[in-house]
């Protein structure tokens, strides 16, 4: 895949395969997670809404392994109960539970084989920005504001946040304007996104 191609892409399938050696676990994960709060209204049993953050909290690091096989138990549970599409999105969220080496990236690619469009590829791209030109943060922007308002964003998924975060950056001294540009962009905007990752130095 070229830059060109990466930008215009409307496959999610073909981003998958080109991000599989590349990317985190983490923000593989993080995308699964995207999908399924999408669906979070749906999700009429809290067994599954359980698995989807606890399955976030893992990507983090902020539980372990254990903590998300039985999240995965219950919400194994509940989709016998309601085989819906948001709770097969939990199970997705944390599907490698049973095998923490296993890639994320292959329950993904199973995931968008269902569903691909309605806003997969914009979801990837706000997550791995373009992979084929890395922005590195100056440390001049990183002010109390920048990173508060960064920190405020993930926390508390507060994505109308991006243009204030953009102004705050601009006030800061960034030019960049790939970083802009997306701050102020129509997104959709998921945890993980690459400028937020970026100034809290999360990969």
């Amino acid at each position: 895949m070229t830059e060109q191609e990466w930008l215009n892409c409307t496959d999610p399938i073909r981003m998958l395969e080109f991000l599989r050696d590349k990317a985190s676990k983490r923000k593989l994960r993080l995308f699964a997670c995207a999908w399924g709060y999408e669906l979070w209204s749906r999700m009429t049993d809290q067994r599954s809404r359980n698995a989807l953050i606890t399955a976030e909290r893992f990507a983090d690091g902020l539980c372990d392994v254990e903590v998300l096989r039985a999240c995965f138990k219950e919400a194994w549970e509940a989709r016998t109960k309601a085989s819906t599409w948001a709770t097969q999105a939990a199970l997705t969220a944390c599907y490698d539970g049973y095998d923490v080496d296993r890639a994320v990236s292959q329950v993904n690619y199973e995931m968008v084989k269902v569903r691909r469009g309605n806003g997969l590829p914009e979801r990837l791209q706000c997550l791995f920005g373009n992979p084929f030109c890395p922005v590195t943060a100056d440390p001049t922007w990183l002010t109390s504001t920048v990173v508060a308002l960064a920190r405020g964003i993930y926390e508390d998924r507060a994505f109308e946040r991006m243009p204030i975060l953009a102004d705050a950056l601009q006030d800061a001294g960034c030019d960049n304007a790939d970083i802009l540009d997306h701050c102020r962009g129509p997104g959709p905007h998921v945890r993980g996104c690459w400028v937020v990752d970026l100034l809290l130095g999360k990969g």
